[in-house]
């Protein structure tokens, strides 16, 4: 399968230090990528970027075969065949939904126009409301005819800029899925904005996560979540604390409570300090567990409860609870460790090995 979006080395400024910094990642036709992130941290300047709208700084960008951003030079955007679809909709409210949907193709015959239509609202599953206007539909309907527009005109790869920001969560996450189903029925490429992980999940094949301007990671969901490149995506995606251990000698990591886990997935000398990502799913409650930890805080999720425990070094563990263990704050439960994925960075300020040559620590050396 043959790229669809190439972007290598790309660099994104705004008269001062880059905003999106050195970041590259392909997607393949037909697939749907998304670029994952906290508020201001460059995701949507880079799209922005692979639309046309901004000039790049350092890289290029290079859409089906050519190369349509470089230093100097952008094709502009409405020559690239690149839809968009923006977190207000910007529907016409004058016009009708056919009439909103046949906007991108202009200069096309009546009869192709028209079929596509009828294709896109069967797509859509707006068949009964071509003929409404935009304020007579829900937030979800609105939604599903901004994409129809911008997939009418068969775009080479479809931008969708946060498009569900406005939106409940479970809606969210729901119409994520459904527009996901239209994308891959029609075959379209895609690229989705946000920093909502669960609408991420819903929707996208692989996925960026953007962390001050840089690409941390490029990656399906799964290993996103169980095997994280660094720090930022560990604490980004899903629940989860980072808890200090000490590499032993035969390299077990040591933990302020239950002993030992490991191994170190990494070349340590023993008396390196370490960061642990332990999540809620590695926590799991045990009554005849002889570890028993105090309750700080709890949260009710309905099925589960979210247990925030205390561990005797002042820190803090998760640990989900079906809700029909009912424990107060105060509390203390009998909880054990299983970790199938273990998941561990060497402390930035490791004071017992030499930066400059332990293996551990080759971003610091």
């Amino acid at each position: 399968m043959s790229a669809q979006l190439k972007v290598k080395n790309v660099s994104v400024a705004y008269d001062g230090p880059p905003v999106v910094n050195d970041v590259s990642f392909s997607l393949d036709a037909g697939k749907i990528g998304c670029l994952l992130g906290p508020s201001g941290c460059g995701k949507t300047s880079l799209l922005r970027a692979i639309a046309g709208f901004e000039p790049l700084v350092a890289g290029e960008i290079i859409l089906h075969g050519k190369k349509v951003s470089v230093v100097g030079d952008t094709v502009p955007p409405e020559i690239r065949q690149i839809g968009m679809v923006f977190q207000d909709f910007a529907l016409f409210p004058h016009l009708s939904v056919k009439q909103n949907i046949a906007f991108g193709m202009r200069g096309k015959a009546k009869a192709i126009i028209a079929k596509r239509i009828d294709d896109l609202l069967e797509l859509m599953g707006l068949k009964e409301f071509g003929e409404q206007y935009p304020h007579e539909l829900s937030g979800g309907q609105q939604q599903r005819v901004a994409l129809a527009r911008a997939m009418a005109p068969k775009p080479e790869i479809l931008l969708l800029d946060e498009p569900f920001s406005s939106m409940d969560a479970e809606l969210r996450e729901q119409l994520a899925y459904d527009i996901r189903g239209v994308l891959k029925q029609d075959g379209i490429t895609a690229i989705l904005v946000t920093h909502d992980q669960i609408e991420a999940f819903a929707m996208a094949d692989e996925i960026g996560v953007i962390g001050e301007g840089r690409l941390r990671q490029w990656d399906v969901a799964y290993e996103l979540y169980h095997r994280p490149a660094d720090i930022m995506v560990s604490e980004f995606i899903g629940l989860g604390v980072m808890v200090s251990g000490l590499v032993l000698e035969n390299r077990q990591i040591s933990l302020p409570f239950d002993g030992t886990i490991g191994p170190a997935p990494f070349s340590c000398e023993a008396g390196c300090t370490v960061k642990v990502l332990l999540r809620p799913d590695d926590i799991i409650h045990d009554d005849t567990s002889p570890l028993t930890l105090e309750i700080e805080d709890r949260a009710f999720r309905g099925a589960e409860f979210l247990y925030t425990l205390k561990i005797p070094n002042g820190g803090k563990i998760l640990c989900l609870v079906q809700s029909h263990h009912d424990h107060k704050i105060g509390e203390k439960i009998g909880v054990r460790l299983d970790v199938q994925h273990l998941t561990s960075f060497p402390e930035v300020d490791c004071a017992a090995c030499d930066l400059s040559q332990c293996k551990s620590h080759p971003t610091q050396g």
